[in-house]
């Protein structure tokens, strides 16, 4: 799994869910499981088992009423899938994903209906809500689906929100984030699925620099324009600079997406419990979330400067 990457998959919680469990054990005296006794040839019965006897508890053998069609029936029946066994599938985890941006359309849906003024009050609203409800289903110990499900409704209001104010300076820039999002997500996981996109130890290296360079960035950007130090809209990120520094965090939050997708691979293939494919729904959430804020603040300010 691709480790310092976003902090819904490092958790111990989902970690610790994708590490295959230890082979267990079998008791002393007794042959490993899977493996037949010493001395007897592979397939053939144990000394005085008959069809349709099972082992007990106890060592012995116990007998049990199954003719010889039921055997055959059970034998040909086919093997058990994930999902029959409650592991997470690349199944689950989309349709929960699908499900977080229902939801998410839906808040940011409210907003185009209602004042301007009330329009940027749900803004703040969902900003401020969404990141508690993002710290509290970061660090819970086991996923809630109504914790995340409301998460995504409260993102979607300060998406929405965002979307209208900044669709009302520079008409034309939410249609644009939108599609914007969406081809820099697909083309990100066609590449992943190729294998020619992965997490590699050299890539994660430079990923957390230059992640660590631009929270602190934002920080300092934050304090200028809070204490108004700089009275331009987006604070430092204006003009050439603003551009570069835009591009820049696409790509991270692009890169995000790619070890978001590492961390979902290994999730199913080491059969990580089914309930996790709510955590890595609401992973791909926040990635998605913040790729749209980058891309749509990118485009208003290249539509600034014009």
């Amino acid at each position: 799994m691709a480790l310092g990457g976003n902090p819904i998959f490092n958790g111990k919680n989902f970690r610790g869910a994708t590490q295959a469990p230890p082979v267990p054990q079998a008791p002393y005296g007794q042959a490993p499981y899977g493996q037949q006794p010493y001395g007897q040839p592979y397939g053939q019965q144990s000394f005085g088992r008959a069809p349709g006897q099972v082992m007990d508890g106890q060592g012995g053998y116990a007998q049990q009423n199954m003719t010889n069609e039921q055997l055959q029936q059970m034998y040909n029946q086919p093997a058990a899938g994930p999902a029959d066994t409650g592991r997470m599938t690349y199944d689950d985890v989309i349709v929960k994903t699908a499900a977080c941006l229902g939801v998410l359309l839906v808040g940011a849906a409210v907003t185009l209906f209602v004042s301007m003024g009330l329009a940027s009050l749900l803004m703040i609203v969902g900003a401020l809500g969404g990141f508690v409800l993002a710290l509290v289903n970061t660090f819970k110990k086991q996923p809630s689906p109504a914790l995340i499900l409301a998460y995504a409704g409260l993102e979607g209001l300060f998406l929405g929100g965002l979307t209208r104010v900044l669709d009302t300076m520079y008409p034309g820039v939410g249609l644009q984030a939108v599609i914007g999002t969406l081809s820099v997500f697909t083309v990100t996981l066609l590449l992943f699925k190729s294998g020619k996109v992965r997490a590699t130890p050299k890539a994660m290296k430079f990923f957390m620099i230059a992640l660590a360079g631009y929270a602190l960035f934002s920080l300092v950007n934050l304090v200028m324009m809070v204490t108004g130090l700089t009275t331009e809209p987006f604070g430092l990120r204006s003009g050439i600079i603003g551009v570069a520094i835009g591009v820049l965090a696409i790509g991270l939050a692009a890169f995000s997406l790619v070890m978001d997708f590492t961390s979902i691979e290994a999730g199913v293939q080491s059969g990580a419990p089914q309930r996790f494919s709510w955590t890595a729904a609401f992973g791909l959430t926040v990635t998605l979330v913040w790729l749209y804020v980058e891309i749509i603040r990118l485009l208003a300010i290249l539509r600034g400067d014009d």
